[in-house]
């Protein structure tokens, strides 16, 4: 018999094949593990980022409390962060807490 006429003959009286080929198996095999790679690597990434967004917002909140401190002491926050100098309203109004 020629190659593939067992194959052809099963298909004729509609025998279904049980299993797939061996290398269609390992290629689905392969691509579901680079898919769960993959949604590993994205929940890492999103605790990572999730702690960040921590972190920055207790920096944040840092900073506002800062920013209260320097109004009470120079009666403005505006201050320049390269250079230290204090950037006093066009009206030269300070709201200085006290």
């Amino acid at each position: 018999m020629a190659k593939g006429t067992n194959a052809k003959i099963k298909e004729l009286r509609g025998i279904k094949p049980e299993k797939v080929k061996e290398e269609h198996l390992k290629e689905i095999q392969e691509t579901v593990s680079d898919i769960n790679k993959l949604y590993i690597e994205l929940g890492r990434l999103t605790s990572t980022q999730h702690s960040y967004l921590h972190e920055l917002a207790n920096k944040q909140d840092k900073l506002n409390i800062f920013q209260s401190k320097l109004t009470k002491e120079y009666g403005t926050d505006d201050i320049n962060i390269h250079d230290g100098s204090i950037n006093y309203p066009e009206n030269g109004e300070v709201n200085k807490e006290d």
